[in-house]
């Protein structure tokens, strides 16, 4: 089989991965929070209220590393547990004040550091680059 250049272009979307996962690391640095970490207050205060089962299905984990990831961010006052009213065998996730703010902060620094990397395409190619992705994606 001839080399039809998509080996190469596995290999520079690895590259792009490895790039975006290092720069969503310095990213976080002000906040000291990990991306797992980050994740998770992306997950819980996108809603009101978040079962730690649906915490471990959003982050593709098991339910004692959600446990985990909850109680670090607990921790650090970011969410708090509270009893689900319709289990009493079960308890929330919810955002505090501080993790809400916390978030709002991660998203301008993230969105700031897309604009800087993909900035340097034109508009047309990175509406392109979008298409693209989202199509060799959207079986996922």
């Amino acid at each position: 089989m001839a080399d039809d250049g998509t080996a190469e272009l596995g290999d520079l979307v690895m590259r792009l991965a490895r790039l975006q996962r290092r720069r969503f690391r310095e990213a976080l640095a002000p906040w000291d929070l990990s991306p797992h970490h980050a994740r998770a207050l992306m997950v819980i205060s996108a809603r009101d209220g978040v079962r730690l089962s649906d915490l471990a299905e959003g982050l593709r984990i098991a339910p004692r590393s959600a446990t985990e990831v909850a109680d670090a961010l607990q921790e650090r006052g970011l969410i708090e547990r509270s009893p689900d009213p319709g289990d009493r065998r079960a308890v929330l996730l919810r955002a505090t004040d501080e993790g809400r703010a916390v978030r709002r902060e991660i998203d301008a620094a993230r969105t700031a550091d897309s604009a800087q990397l993909y900035g340097r395409l034109s508009a047309d190619d990175r509406a392109a680059l979008n298409r693209i992705l989202t199509t060799l994606t959207d079986e996922l």
